[in-house]
């Protein structure tokens, strides 16, 4: 077994990282590319839970749910990370990983209901486990729904895979010269307000004192990296 800085860890995928170019949908070459990835960093003894979004086919917060009712449209939202749960699932068992998905909303034909000595003990057995659905309840983000997963599972990290470098001071895209931040604390993130998770998912892990690693999913074996204890974007922590 390789030298492991995170043995236990719960990583963060958007449902845009899984439509790839396509921009809606899932992309069959990214999901495949994704599941590879994941299979090695597994192969290394690593245990890997899994949340992922749902905005590659509809977000609770997006232009086409203004005129919704949010509660409804969060629904909607949730059971889209349902969808892209059961594709990653697909991907990872095709690399022989044996794979279960655990819904927040009970739909017991196409996944376990969330089951916290159950994820664990699946996570022990060698089980990559995804957690679909978000929280289950309205006005809670996938992030949050990642941040206390990790948490009730005794994760060792958060892993938030994005399509940039990590943290900076301003967005990457519209500003040039941005700073990255290697390092930086919860609280200096609250305070400027940075848009890398939402604030109460950065405070349930300051309550916590669980480290967060944001990272670019885009370069190849940045996932391997991150366990390994490469040093690989941004760190948050106390």
């Amino acid at each position: 077994m390789a030298d492991l800085a995170y043995k236990r860890v719960l990583l963060k995928l958007s449902g845009e990282a899984l439509a790839a170019k396509q921009g809606f949908g899932v992309d069959p070459e990214r999901i495949h590319e994704v599941a590879a990835e994941l299979a090695d960093v597994h192969r290394l003894g690593v245990e890997l839970a899994i949340v992922v979004g749902g905005g590659n086919f509809f977000r609770g917060v997006a232009i086409q749910a203004k005129k919704m009712d949010r509660v409804s449209a969060d629904h909607m939202g949730m059971l889209a990370t349902v969808i892209n749960a059961l594709a990653l699932q697909d991907a990872l068992e095709k690399q022989n990983i044996h794979t279960r998905v655990q819904s927040a909303i009970e739909m017991n034909q196409v996944a376990e209901p969330f089951i916290r000595r159950r994820a664990m003990r699946h996570l022990e057995k060698g089980r990559v486990v995804i957690f679909a659905g978000g929280t289950g309840n309205p006005y809670f983000s996938t992030d949050t729904a990642a941040s206390l997963r990790a948490m009730e599972i005794k994760a060792d990290a958060i892993m938030k895979a994005t399509k940039v470098d990590g943290i900076y001071d301003a967005d990457p895209v519209l500003v040039k010269d941005a700073t990255m931040f290697e390092t930086i604390t919860y609280k200096e993130i609250l305070t400027r307000g940075l848009k890398v998770m939402d604030a109460t998912a950065i405070s349930l892990c300051r309550d916590n004192n669980l480290p967060i690693i944001i990272f670019n999913l885009n370069n190849h074996g940045n996932i391997r990296r991150v366990v390994l204890g490469e040093k690989i974007g941004s760190l948050v922590n106390a």
